[in-house]
C-alpha cells in the first residue's frame, strides 16, 4: 500500500504543470519612446519625446505580478528643433547637465482580466521623486512577430505638473500640466 501511495504520489508530481516563473523583458529602445506634451500660451498643444530609454519589465502571467524599471536620457530630448532642445535642457527645465537621466521604478503593477491596468511607482526628474499611477491603455504579450521571441507592447499615460520637478519656468504660462505618454515594447531576455 505504502508502495502505491508513493507511486501516485511520484505520478502526481510529474503530471502537475510547471508553475511558470516570472519572465524579464528588455526594453526595445528603437520602439520604446517617452513622449511629453504641454499647452504652449494657450495657443497650441506641444508634443516632444525623448529619443533614448533603457530598462526591464518583469511579467509573471500566472501570479498577475510585474515591475518596471526604467531610465530615460534626458540628453536625448527632441522637440523637432535642435535649438530648443538645446534650450530645454537648460537649468530651468530639464537641467541634464546636474540630471542626464530620469527614472521610473514601480512599487505595484494592478492587472486586471491577466492584463496590467495601472502601474503606481516613482517618477524621479531632476533629483526629485514623486509617486505616479500610469494608466495603461494598451497592452499585449505575444511572440514577436520579427524576432520570433516572447515580447510585449504597452501604452501608458500619466498627467504631471513639471513644477513638482523644479522645472515650472513661465507657469502658468506655459502650461504647468504635462501628459507624458509611453509607448513601449520590450522583448524576453
Amino acid at each position: 500500500m505504502k508502495k502505491h501511495f508513493a507511486m501516485m504520489a511520484l505520478a502526481a508530481l510529474f503530471a502537475a504543470p510547471a508553475l511558470a516563473a516570472p519572465s524579464t523583458y528588455a526594453v526595445d529602445s528603437s520602439h520604446t519612446f517617452p513622449r511629453f506634451s504641454y499647452d504652449h500660451m494657450g495657443m497650441s498643444k506641444q508634443i516632444s519625446r525623448f529619443d533614448t530609454t533603457t530598462g526591464t519589465v518583469t511579467l509573471d502571467k500566472e501570479a498577475s505580478t510585474g515591475s518596471v524599471d526604467i531610465s530615460i536620457d534626458m540628453t536625448s530630448v527632441s522637440t523637432g528643433s535642435k535649438a530648443f532642445d538645446g534650450h530645454i535642457q537648460g537649468a530651468d527645465f530639464l537641467d541634464t547637465a546636474n540630471h542626464p537621466t530620469a527614472t521610473f521604478k514601480s512599487t505595484q503593477v494592478t492587472f486586471q482580466d491577466g492584463k496590467p491596468v495601472s502601474i503606481d511607482g516613482d517618477l524621479t526628474i531632476k533629483g526629485i521623486t514623486k509617486p505616479v499611477t500610469l494608466t495603461v491603455t494598451s497592452f499585449v504579450n505575444q511572440p514577436h512577430p520579427m524576432l520570433k521571441k516572447d515580447a510585449i507592447g504597452a501604452n501608458a499615460t500619466v498627467v504631471i505638473k513639471r513644477s513638482d520637478f523644479n522645472a515650472g519656468k513661465f507657469a502658468p504660462a506655459v502650461g504647468d500640466e504635462v501628459t507624458l505618454d509611453i509607448a513601449l515594447e520590450a522583448v524576453q531576455q
